[in-house]
């Protein structure tokens, strides 16, 4: 472990909406220089079935959920425990090392609406186990403030990926977010950011209907079929693609019954073949982000991805053919690898709220203010 001062080191935990696993990373952020944070380390856990298919069940109303809920809480604390005591192993770097470790949760609902968003986590848990600060509940402060509290990543896109020129940047989970990133010099210009529907959660829920295993691998299958222009027309009428940001959204919204809705209006006999479906899904996903940075920001000089959508080569490709001439490539290419960024936008907003630094932008999640996010558990 290189000889760094407690001060700079974070830890970031991530779970997000594809509910593949945690994301952990161990980071340090220079004072000043480029860049301006270090990953020290990644691992990534893999959720247990038995977990995975609680939380998944979690999504929807049901029997017996807040119990059920408590158990599944507990049990994503200590794998997220887990995952951080494998980091500092990998890194040589204890506990004490550590400042505070930004813990996400996992959202199971998200109703800004209603003004409310769940993000399960126990993180009394976690700071018992690992023995550092953990911030988490980073939404709710956003929410109280009148904002989506989402997306919340666009803060920490805007510190490491501006540019001379304007940018996109697009991060592919289970929903897809955009930030739009004003060009270095208009300092007076603000940041945009919003969710613009979703990213791999109706690819994955299809793969996982047809074919073994939860998600459409480097979007080998979806490469096999065909895109039908019937299902992309009325998968894109869908009200929330065309309404105005601030905005954000999740399963609530797309989940088996709106896909099943929308194919039963475009293919009502069921002729299409399922890989056609699977091409279609990949295409509408592509598509809403391209039509999403065409709207807010035409001036993009070029569109940056990250997230697990980064890998699935497929999607990559109908998002350049969608985009074009816009250059589309992926974080990796700027230093940081697509499945890092938001566990580190997480060690980020850890290191916000302990300095008393907001870390929203009312201009992308409507708040009124910009608030210091998340509550501190003490080690």
């Amino acid at each position: 472990m290189r000889n760094e001062t407690q001060d700079d080191i974070y830890i970031g935990v991530m779970s997000g909406t594809s509910l593949d696993g945690i994301d952990a990373v161990l980071a340090q952020f220079p004072d000043s220089g480029r860049p301006p944070v270090r990953l020290l380390a990644h691992v990534h856990h893999t959720f247990a079935e038995e977990l995975r298919a609680a939380l998944f069940a979690l999504q929807r109303p049901g029997e017996d959920e807040l119990h059920r809920a408590a158990i599944a809480a507990q049990h994503f604390a200590r794998g997220a425990a887990q995952a951080i005591a494998e980091l500092l192993d990998r890194a040589g770097c204890s506990p004490a090392q550590v400042r505070a470790a930004g813990v996400h949760g996992q959202t199971i609902r998200h109703r800004p609406d209603a003004g409310y968003t769940i993000q399960l986590n126990a993180p009394a848990v976690v700071a018992e186990l690992t023995e550092i600060d953990v911030i988490a509940d980073f939404r709710a402060r956003d929410i109280a403030a009148g904002g989506e509290g989402a997306p919340l990543v666009p803060a920490f896109h805007d510190a490491v990926f501006r540019a001379d020129h304007p940018r996109a940047i697009v991060n592919i989970g289970g929903i897809a977010n955009i930030t739009g990133l004003p060009a270095r010099q208009s300092a007076n210009e603000a940041v945009l950011g919003f969710d613009c529907g979703p990213g791999n959660v109706l690819i994955d829920l299809w793969h996982a209907r047809h074919r073994a295993g939860p998600c459409d691998r480097d979007g080998a299958w979806a490469a096999q079929g065909r895109t039908d222009p019937a299902l992309l027309a009325t998968l894109l009428d869908e009200p929330f693609l065309s309404a105005p940001p601030p905005k954000s959204t999740g399963r609530d919204l797309f989940h088996a019954e709106w896909l099943d809705r929308n194919l039963a209006q475009a293919d009502p006999r069921g002729h299409l073949a399922a890989v056609d479906v699977q091409a279609t899904l990949t295409r509408f996903t592509a598509m809403t982000i391209a039509n999403a940075i065409r709207k807010t920001q035409p001036s993009a000089g070029d569109v940056v991805v990250c997230g697990g959508g980064a890998y699935n080569a497929t999607l990559m490709r109908m998002l350049r053919e969608e985009c074009a001439p816009i250059p589309v490539f992926d974080s990796g290419t700027m230093g940081i690898a697509p499945e890092h960024v938001e566990g580190l936008a997480f060690a980020w907003l850890a290191r916000a709220h302990l300095a008393r630094t907001a870390g929203n932008l009312p201009a992308v999640t409507g708040a009124r203010h910009p608030r210091v996010l998340g509550a501190r558990y003490p080690r």
